[in-house]
């Protein structure tokens, strides 16, 4: 993305970081992982069209943009980076589906209790458990991402992370989740297995074992995939703001 070795000073969670990275860089528009024509199902599934839904760490992404061509009618995004939030008012000041924020996703404290109906994070808590106090942080995160959705509300997490590395950052002390995994290729990943009747569909969810992890006989085709956690909050598991 950028060779400015000035700008690995700064750790992923921090506001310096990503504001250096985006004064620097010239791209109008970048997506993590996968772009919105691959989440569609998945938020077509889970997420309804009149959901009042919190996009963290947006970035420059077109995902809400595609998002409120697709219908959907109330996205507030925030970010760390103010040089991003104001690049984006700035873009779609006259789209009003479309609302930007400057903020932590460590401290929402700004937003009261189950304020959302769904909380999508494409790479964020990643971006935290690259940086500096990454479980503290991770723990903050989810505290939040818990405390603003509404019971029955979903967080759809897109992350690298395999189920030993993120469900215990899930199920932290005060989060109860119904958690259902869904495992998607790279973007660019050609399967071996292409026209074949064996080849899974994406949309079919990964049964866990008793310890929520992948079972050992599955077979991952693509070793770099993408995880995509659908976490619905069960009643009962709202946590204060501990920030």
């Amino acid at each position: 993305m950028t060779s400015n070795s000035s700008l690995n000073a700064y750790g992923y969670g921090e506001a310096d970081y990503w504001n250096a990275r985006y004064l620097e860089e010239t791209e109008v528009s970048f997506d993590w992982y996968q772009r919105y024509s691959a989440l569609r199902p998945f938020l077509r599934k889970y997420v309804s069209c009149s959901s009042r839904i919190l996009v963290v760490g947006c970035g420059n992404s077109l995902m809400s943009e595609d998002m409120m061509k697709d219908g959907y009618v109330d996205i507030l995004n925030i970010d760390i980076s103010y040089v991003v939030i104001e690049m984006l008012r700035m873009c779609y000041a006259h789209i009003p589906q479309l609302k930007y924020m400057q903020m932590d996703v460590r401290d929402m404290s700004l937003f009261e209790d189950e304020t959302f109906d769904s909380v999508i994070d494409k790479g964020t808590l990643d971006s935290l458990m690259c940086g500096t106090d990454a479980p503290l942080s991770a723990s903050h995160m989810i505290n939040e991402v818990n405390r603003l959705l509404k019971p029955g509300g979903i967080y759809m997490l897109i992350t690298y992370g395999d189920p030993s590395v993120r469900i215990p950052h899930l199920n932290q002390h005060g989060c109860c989740w119904k958690i259902t995994l869904y495992i998607i290729p790279r973007p660019d990943f050609e399967s071996s297995a292409a026209g074949s009747s064996s080849v899974r569909s994406v949309m079919e969810p990964i049964p866990l074992t008793e310890k929520s992890q992948i079972p050992p006989e599955y077979d991952l085709e693509d070793p770099d995939s993408h995880y995509i956690y659908i976490c619905k909050k069960m009643e009962g598991s709202t946590v204060s703001n501990l920030l």
